[in-house]
């Protein structure tokens, strides 16, 4: 009997531990949920998940949501969650249609027993299901089965919806291919962030990326280019007819299809973008007679400026060239919108030719841009005839728009304030906020890219109605997206990288109330989805973590001033100099730091006590020269005056941007300088601070000489060195440096030849910050 009753004790302790809910308070700082939600309040109490959990649903639509937390759960758990068509008692998640919610908004209600998603679409029960997802640990995210995770979330009540319609990425596959299976990985991300459109760059010089059943040479010829990845992207030649090319891809009309279906079941749109009448070299290449010159030209394997071959706008058989692309393009995406591109189109060809001659005599065209928005208006009756809508790159405004033509204003928010006051829908995406090509941190720390500084922080403050817009213009406004060009993007990896977390940001700068926006909470929140990017594989950029310096220069005393920060806020930034370890020990930085000698900095952000991200580190070198008397016996560019004649001894070196204020540069001229060193003093060694970056025609020097003087007259040569030409895909800073035996000298003349001429003919750079005597 006493151990039937310890049986039956036992088995009763196994029963309720399985089945007792775990007691956990949340605050609101346990809730990192991004975008933003309209609003959110906390309710006492809480809900867990377990393998009994049931998703309680009434149709296709929101079993598709449910899939996607149901595919979460197998992966990072093992479980097998059910959908189910009977209301369950308790332990089960909801989803109730709701006529009264905005489209794409919902309403999420956790309690105790049930969640309750309410929407009256599609979206709204997914990205209901998107913010459960993010109220979750974010083991949640994991590929692996995860061990030991209680899946508990708070009991909530928001209220939430999107403040723009369009919310997008553009992703440029035409530079660099990638494959589909990413573009899908893309899209699932994009959902994730309650982003709802994905732009396709499809189309551009350097490839034709989808197949076009009529016109199989845009495919055959179009999509491949000779190889010359190991060179700089402007840095190219001009491949011959006949090389073969092997470098590209394209998707097959399946893979589009499976593409689109795939965004379809993520509540994201694809719109493709079929440039004209510019950046289509690559159809040119394939049928060289829709150019005005019907020369045959080769598909460029990099940069392409001017842009002069272009489609002939004189030419009947343009329109239908293109007309029948549209067709196959809108019969594989349902999309209201079709991107034409427009931007960029160097009409000097058009001027010439007799076709296009004809064509503004016969529509009675003043000039070239009026011919440009003849070609774009014939593009948009014909779009318009098959039910959808032209938008295009904010060039598309010249010479007057069609009426029922949409703008996308990249060129800074001009386009958009012009198209919205003429009653035309915009979507805003200028390059100072939403161009993720640009970098996002320090250059000298980040992998290559196109240029321009656009950090997470920055990427948080773009709002697409802007100052100037009267309510009726902002009415016109659909939204804004981020756009990847990938001249520099030649991985997945690297792709990735140039993504998260701007997406983050993006995301709650179109979705979430402007008056809700705080960069303080958002980067406290942003740490969490940090974790999230870490379980699902993405490379994200660590660079709102990096240390950036601002240095001062007093003249009169040689003194430096380095001031340190990074992108978040609040931010436990230590450092250490010379020799002393970046540890616990640290210094908390607090103030600039002062340095008068040769000093090395180190810093870093902490957390626990411990260095987290990249660490900083800059050597300011008190040498011989510091101060001294610049003569240049060759004067350096008006463009690269760096900080004028005290800048190459004022101890403070350029970056990897060399618009950074800290080089003189000389185009196709030697550098020749004098350093009066007031005095005859001991030396021994010179070095050259110099960079190259091949792509906007800045080349090492071919030779470096130092030359030494007692009266400023009679030089004596003490070193050479001699550097041929190198291809350099890279931008990289070197110090060309001569030693020499140990003498005295008044004066030093330093000469650096330039290459002059690169390799493509243009003419070339030499960038230089300090020269260093010791």
């Amino acid at each position: 009997m006493k151990l039937k009753v310890v049986l039956v004790f036992a088995l009763s302790l196994i029963f309720f531990g399985c089945n007792t809910k775990e007691t956990k308070v949340f605050t609101e700082s346990d809730i990192h949920v991004i975008p933003k939600p309209e609003s959110l309040k906390l309710i006492e109490g809480n809900f867990q998940f377990n393998k009994n959990t049931v998703f309680y649903v009434a149709d296709k639509a929101q079993s598709a949501a449910a899939q996607i937390l149901i595919d979460r759960f197998k992966e990072a758990q093992g479980w097998e969650l059910k959908t189910v068509d009977t209301q369950p008692k308790s332990n089960y998640i909801q989803f109730k249609t709701s006529e009264d919610i905005e489209d794409e908004g919902y309403k999420l209600m956790v309690e105790n027993d049930v969640i309750t998603i309410q929407s009256n679409d599609f979206n709204g029960f997914l990205y209901g299901i998107q913010t459960l997802r993010q109220l979750l640990p974010p083991a949640i995210e994991s590929q692996t089965k995860i061990a030991d995770i209680s899946w508990v979330i708070p009991n909530v009540e928001i209220a939430d919806k999107p403040r723009f319609e369009w919310r997008g990425l553009m992703l440029d596959v035409s530079r660099h291919f990638f494959q589909k299976e990413y573009i899908k990985k893309t899209i699932d991300r994009l959902a994730f962030h309650k982003m709802n459109t994905f732009h396709f760059h499809l189309i551009d010089d350097q490839g034709w990326r989808i197949e076009i059943k009529k016109y199989p040479k845009l495919t055959e010829v179009g999509a491949w280019r000779v190889d010359q990845e190991d060179k700089p992207w402007d840095g190219r030649y001009t491949p011959k007819l006949d090389e073969k090319a092997t470098y590209g891809g394209f998707y097959t009309q399946d893979d589009i299809k499976e593409i689109v279906a795939y965004a379809e079941s993520r509540g994201v749109t694809v719109v493709p973008e079929i440039e004209m009448p510019a950046h289509v070299t690559s159809a040119i290449a394939s049928y060289p007679d829709l150019s005005c010159l019907e020369k045959p030209v080769p598909v460029p394997s990099g940069g392409l400026w001017p842009i002069t071959d272009i489609y002939c706008a004189g030419k009947d058989s343009t329109f239908e060239f293109l007309e029948d692309v549209l067709v196959e393009v809108m019969a594989l995406f349902p999309s209201k919108y079709i991107h034409v591109g427009g931007d960029e189109a160097t009409k000097t060809n058009w001027e010439k030719c007799p076709h296009c001659k004809k064509r503004m005599r016969d529509e009675q065209l003043k000039s070239v841009e009026e011919l440009q928005s003849y070609f774009i208006k014939r593009m948009e009756r014909f779009i318009s005839s098959k039910g959808r809508v032209l938008i295009g790159w904010d060039e598309i405004l010249e010479g007057g728009l069609a009426p029922g033509a949409a703008v996308m204003s990249w060129r800074g928010v001009k386009g958009g304030l012009e198209a919205s006051a003429e009653g035309h829908d915009v979507v805003m995406t200028p390059g100072t906020h939403c161009y993720f090509d640009h970098y996002q941190g320090p250059m000298d720390t980040e992998p290559l890219a196109w240029g321009g500084h656009s950090p997470v922080s920055k990427v948080y403050q773009f709002d697409p109605i802007v100052d100037g817009m009267s309510e009726e213009q902002a009415k016109h406004v659909l939204g804004g997206q981020a756009n990847l060009w990938a001249e520099h993007i030649t991985t997945e990896s690297h792709s990735e990288y140039m993504i998260f977390p701007r997406l983050a940001a993006m995301s709650e700068a179109v979705w979430s109330p402007k008056s809700s926006r705080d960069w303080v909470d958002f980067s406290s929140r942003m740490e969490n989805i940090f974790k999230r990017y870490q379980h699902q594989g993405i490379n994200y950029a660590k660079s709102a973590y990096t240390i950036t310096s601002e240095t001062e220069v007093d003249e009169a005393t040689n003194t430096i001033t380095v001031s340190l920060k990074n992108e978040f806020p609040v931010a436990d930034i230590r450092y250490a100099l010379n020799d002393a370890p970046l540890d616990e020990t640290a210094t908390t930085y607090t103030k600039p730091i002062e340095i008068n000698s040769t000093t090395t900095i180190k810093a870093s952000l902490f957390e626990d006590n411990k260095p987290v991200g990249k660490v900083f580190e800059k050597t300011f070198n008190y040498h011989k020269a510091v101060g001294k008397k610049v003569t240049y016996n060759t004067k350096y560019s008006d463009s690269y005056k760096g900080k004028g004649a005290g800048n190459m001894v004022n101890i403070v070196r350029g970056t990897k941007n060399f618009h950074d204020g800290q080089w003189q540069a000389w185009l196709v001229k030697d550098m020749e300088l004098t350093i009066d060193l007031e005095d005859e003093t001991e030396i021994s060694n010179v070095s050259v601070g110099t960079m190259e970056s091949q792509g906007p025609s800045i080349y090492f020097p071919t030779q470096v000489e130092v030359l030494v003087s007692n009266d400023g007259k009679s030089f004596t040569s003490v070193g050479k060195i001699d550097r041929p030409y190198k291809n350099n895909p890279g931008i990289t800073l070197k110090d060309f440096s001569i030693d020499f035996n140990t003498q005295k000298a008044r004066f030093v003349k330093v000469k650096a030849k330039n290459l002059k001429t690169s390799e493509n003919g243009n003419d070339t750079w030499i960038f230089v910050d300090e020269i260093i005597v010791r």
